[in-house]
């Protein structure tokens, strides 16, 4: 990223070290706020009855964090200088949004940890540095806030630094930048303090406009598919973002699903056809033969393919309350692509105040652990130390549809699978006389993801795809396949119970 392009950063740290005065402060002094603003926040000022405008509330916007005086969604702002334009996420400090945090440092270059240099280094602010490392982010400024009251202490700064130091080394490569700061009083926001005469280095605004936090180009041509373009019989177009590498007219492509390769006939670009693209634009391609590519496919170059695996180790932060299951299965978002699946066990949780792993069998919210995945297709992928774009993903709950954890892939899990975890059940109803395909809606709802296969034709090669798949199937008849798990049903029992019964099973 060049100086001069839009730098992304966001804020984080423990409850009250300062955040939303910090953004504040930095609109304000960098004459950001828009009169209206500026009147608006006196007002509510008065209204709180602060003796001096309350610069926090340009971000704390929702009811509840007025009330409160915390940051609970993350709230985004834009200023720019004559050097650069920023675009600045202000995470929450609770443990309990952790989740959100997640959400507004995931699209960062830049990472701003706020540490109230009274308290000292506290196990949230781990908790973000740890969650901004696993995220990729490689450069991390922390802000010793609230100088001011500690009477702009030398030693205490330094003190804060040597242990922050020593635990950011463990994360791996992050740059790390110290600087001493008073949100309130504006000391080494913008402008260097009169106050610290001892610390020699740039004021937080003037290091966030030289700072070249650019991702490096991976070199590989990566090309994930997101939309066939077929305006009329003659064009048929294949549209989707360069994450890594350069693609030039006359190259040859080989698309994921099939393993075809075809050479690019032409290349558009903001609806112009160009002869080359490059990474990080949004591109249309066409190709000089019929190929099958649909959305989720992926175009790479000859001799430089992904990796490709159906069971993958990756850390993710759970962030649901329902806590992770293993054996359940959830939609996998990676890229442009949705698959099926199954995590297939916990690895490890890590303890974000040493960040040694722990034994575990399930994550709790807000917690970050590895897990073994197995999906139902091959994912073709890149080790999100490698590029992000092509090792990052979400998954989804199918039958709540919400998101439940935000995850990294690290490698092709080594170890072999659990045979039991990864293959799908039979269960057959014997004695079932009603509607089989109702009872699987009502299962979905549940969040179970069944085939209803009713009468008594099933075709056991068929049922055997499905399990190898890890698809659960639905039964009835006077006979099942091998292996089935049988449950008899009265005909007079309660369907309440007999869903009960089933999602015990599954």
């Amino acid at each position: 990223m060049a100086v001069g392009e839009i730098l992304r950063f966001a804020t984080a740290g423990s409850v009250d070290d300062g955040k939303s005065s910090l953004i504040g402060r930095l609109l304000y002094d960098s004459k950001s706020i828009l009169e209206d603003q500026m009147r608006s926040i006196e007002h509510a000022s008065r209204q709180r009855g602060s003796e001096q405008v309350e610069l926090a509330l340009l971000t704390d916007g929702l009811r509840a964090e007025r009330e409160q005086n915390i940051t609970i969604d993350v709230a985004y702002r834009y200023f720019s200088t004559d050097k650069r334009k920023f675009i600045i996420a202000d995470t929450p400090g609770h443990i309990q949004y952790t989740r959100n945090m997640v959400t507004g440092t995931s699209t960062a270059d830049l990472s701003v940890i706020l540490i109230d240099a009274r308290k000292g280094v506290l196990s949230q602010s781990k908790r973000h540095a740890a969650i901004s490392a696993l995220l990729g982010i490689r450069h991390l400024v922390v802000a010793v806030n609230k100088m001011d009251l500690v009477g702009f202490d030398e030693d205490v700064f330094e003190g804060i630094a040597r242990e922050f130091t020593a635990f950011v080394n463990r994360l791996g490569n992050p740059t790390v930048k110290f600087i001493p700061i008073s949100a309130l009083l504006g000391d080494n926001v913008v402008d260097s303090s009169t106050n610290m005469p001892w610390f020699q280095g740039q004021p937080l605004l003037r290091y966030l406009e030289e700072v070249d936090a650019s991702v490096p180009d991976a070199g590989s041509l990566r090309l994930p598919i997101q939309y066939v373009i077929r305006p009329n019989q003659d064009y048929r177009g294949f549209a989707g973002r360069l994450e890594s590498g350069t693609l030039r007219v006359g190259d040859l492509a080989v698309v994921s699903s099939t393993g075809t390769e075809a050479r690019v006939r032409s290349i558009l670009v903001a609806g112009r056809e160009t002869h080359e693209a490059s990474f990080g634009q949004a591109v249309a391609v066409t190709l000089d033969r019929e190929v099958d590519v649909s959305r989720g496919d992926l175009m790479f170059a000859p001799g430089d393919p992904p990796s490709v695996a159906d069971r993958v180790e990756a850390i993710v932060c759970w962030m649901n309350e329902q806590p992770l299951q293993v054996g359940h299965r959830y939609l996998l978002l990676h890229g442009t692509a949705r698959v099926s699946a199954t995590v297939e066990r916990v690895l490890n949780r890590v303890d974000v105040d040493t960040l040694d792993p722990l034994s575990s069998i399930s994550l709790g919210m807000n917690d970050i652990g590895r897990i073994v995945l197995h999906t139902s297709k091959r994912l073709f992928f890149d080790p999100y130390s490698t590029l992000p774009a092509m090792g990052s993903f979400v998954l989804v709950d199918p039958g709540t549809h919400a998101t439940v954890a935000g995850g990294m892939i690290q490698a092709v899990a080594t170890e072999e699978a659990s045979e039991d975890l990864v293959k799908g059940r039979v269960i057959w109803l014997d004695g079932w006389k009603g509607d089989l395909h109702s009872l699987g809606r009502e299962l979905r709802r549940f969040g179970k993801q069944v085939i209803v296969l009713a009468g008594d034709n099933v075709l056991p090669q068929f049922v055997g795809v499905l399990l190898a798949q890890g698809v659960d199937t639905l039964v009835d008849g006077d006979a099942a396949p091998d292996g089935a798990v049988r449950i008899s049903v009265d005909p007079l029992s309660n369907r309440e119970a007999l869903v009960d019964t089933i999602l015990a099973r599954l």
